[in-house]
């Protein structure tokens, strides 16, 4: 009797590893299958009194081979994602851009028309690997743009462990039918995808273009977070995209510069977001869109792409207001995001020497997987003479920055999630912080001390050091806040129009963690059922109605919404984003001064 308790709860549990690794449904069949063949022949060999061990064995055997096989032959298809939720879409009329015509689908209601897998450059394939973006190519009759184009190329995890991290880390895993696949992963993934109210009105709406996060190194357009359906149905044309990362996005070499009619290298990814933008400048009237009214917005290395976009020769005229969200790229030596081209180099030279080759252009024979396969470190931008002609902070402090009003803002736990695995101590403390603020890390232990209560996680304490909090709180300020402090302070300088947020609402799901505002300001709280509750709800409509007065106006401040005080030389203050929405001091102040006397080393 155990024995066959045992077969029936390794026989769910197989199912349950074929459901969080999104094999095909066939597959649960088989495994069902094979669990009656297995009662069919204990029973028979019963029957015959032949039940002995070694026959318990042999259909154990035969059963974990079955399952072996099944797992491997129902392995998810690899395919791209639909545009929208709801099964079989209506279309939309017909569309023309540029390169031809085009389709797009309606979400399930007919509030929205998504336009997903439109083509806004050439495929950075072949002998295109390590240029900059091309123009894409024209098409014949009418394209059908109802799935997002391809992720591009990055290390990813098995749909196994993706899974077990939305159960475990997400908390917002479902079990549903429909999802048994993987995301398309291509080289060929410059893609963008426009989100439009179905009626299009008298007056072109304005636009918000959006550049996703992930450290320059992962990411994707599909990601149900960077959707734009709700604020589509607030009058404003979204727009997301693909752009490449990593090792195809910033790698760096001479060779390259001296090709380049340009002259330019290290920079293809921040490329790709410039070409995109011109696209979408010379093509959003077809959608509904003003072309001069785009506001670009990002989060995280979005956010900092952001920043370069916003200094950026490429880029003049090609957008008025700025959304920054929790990081950039104005410290003398940026933390994180950007490196010096000499740091670019060295990093391009360990993928020649892993690939084997003595040139960039043999590296365009090598296969986009295998590629793939190197340690250098391509997380960052550089100063290339072409995309970025200098440190931005320069570019600000000559005025010549593009942005015309600025929406801002940072997290209450921005780095803490990044420091999981870091045990702090009060023995390591301040070595731990002079890793990024060398002998000032003293000073901002006397700011900071390492003693200071941690922020409602005490498991973390007991398990990562007495110290955790500190630095968290301590690390919050150097890689993601101070950046903003820094843009602020310009603006105001520039007399630019600036609002800053501190996002520091809790929940379920990301909490008030980097990239916790992302679901709220974007309108997609619904697709995580029973994570949020109705003051999250609330939060999120008012942050919607914020970005979009932001994005018509550049004020974001509108009829029935709490007071959102912009920046200026007496006016220091941020806008908390809670269950009481109100103005406060920043929280950070003391550790700017720190970070500040560091960086003043750096010029």
């Amino acid at each position: 009797m155990i024995y066959t308790i045992f077969i029936v709860f390794l026989t769910l549990l197989y199912i349950a590893i074929l459901e969080l690794s999104k094999n095909v449904l066939i597959g649960w069949c088989v495994a069902i299958a094979a669990m009656i063949a297995w009662f069919v022949a204990k029973a028979l060999l019963k029957k015959r009194d032949k039940w002995t061990r070694g026959y318990k064995w042999l259909s154990f055997g035969l059963l974990m081979v079955v399952f072996g096989v099944n797992y491997i032959l129902t392995a998810p298809p690899h395919k791209n994602v639909p545009a929208v939720a709801n099964a079989n879409p209506d279309v939309t009329e017909v569309v023309h851009v540029q390169q031809g015509d085009l389709t797009g689908v309606y979400n399930e209601d007919h509030s929205v028309k998504v336009y997903a897998g439109i083509p806004y450059a050439a495929a950075p394939v072949g002998d295109l690997r390590f240029r900059e973006p091309q123009d894409p190519e024209s098409w014949d009759g009418t394209r059908a743009c109802d799935e997002f184009g391809p992720m591009a190329m990055q290390s990813r995890s098995t749909p196994l462990y993706d899974s077990l991290s939305h159960i475990l880390g997400w908390h917002d895993y479902q079990v549903k039918f429909g999802d048994e696949y993987v995301e398309s992963m291509s080289e060929d993934c410059l893609y963008l995808n426009v989100f439009a109210p179905k009626e299009q009105t008298d007056e072109p709406l304005p636009v918000i273009f959006y550049v996703h996060g992930g450290s320059l190194n992962t990411g994707q357009s599909s990601y149900t977070e960077y959707r734009g359906e709700d604020l589509a149905k607030r009058g404003v044309i979204f727009v997301n995209f693909a752009y490449r990362l990593g090792t195809f996005g910033y790698y760096t070499a001479d060779d390259l510069a001296t090709e380049s009619e340009n002259g330019t290298t290290g920079n293809y990814g921040l490329l790709d977001q410039i070409k995109a933008l011109q696209w979408v400048h010379d093509n959003i009237a077809a959608f509904g869109g003003d072309p001069n009214q785009i506001t670009i917005a990002g989060e995280s290395a979005g956010s900092s792409s952001v920043n370069a976009l916003c200094v950026s020769p490429l880029t003049e005229g090609l957008f008025n207001y700025a959304i920054a969200e929790s990081s950039g790229i104005l410290a003398h030596e940026p933390f994180h995001t950007f490196r010096s081209y000499d740091d670019a180099i060295e990093q391009g030279n360990i993928v020649r020497q892993e690939m084997g080759v003595t040139s960039s252009a043999e590296l365009r024979d090598i296969p986009a997987e295998k590629l793939l396969d190197n340690s250098s470190i391509q997380t960052a931008m550089t100063v290339d003479g072409y995309a970025i002609t200098e440190q931005p902070y320069l570019t600000y402090e000559r005025g010549a920055n593009h942005e015309k009003a600025l929406l801002n803002g940072f997290n209450a736990k921005e780095a803490d999630a990044f420091l999981l695995g870091t045990k702090a101590t009060a023995d390591n403390y301040e070595e731990l912080l002079a890793e990024d603020l060398g002998e000032y890390a003293k000073d901002m232990a006397q700011v900071v001390p390492a003693d200071s209560p941690q922020r409602d996680q005490h498991f973390i304490v007991d398990a990562l050091g007495e110290s955790k909090g500190a630095l968290n709180k301590a690390y919050s300020a150097i890689w993601f806040s101070y950046s903003h402090y820094l843009w602020n302070n310009y603006l105001v300088e520039q007399g630019i129009p600036t609002y800053e947020y501190y996002f520091t609402k809790t929940n379920n799901m990301l909490s008030n963690y980097h990239a916790g505002e992302i679901p709220y300001a974007y309108g997609n709280l619904w697709r995580h059922p029973g994570l949020y509750d109705e003051s999250d709800y609330e939060l999120s409509d008012i942050m919607q109605q914020y970005w979009v007065n932001f994005a018509k106006t550049g004020d974001p401040n509108g009829a029935g919404l709490p007071e959102w005080k912009m920046r200026d030389e007496n006016q220091t203050q941020l806008l908390q984003l809670d269950t009481e929405i109100k103005m406060i001091d920043d929280p950070n102040n003391e550790l700017y001064t720190v970070i500040d006397a560091y960086q003043n080393t750096k010029e």
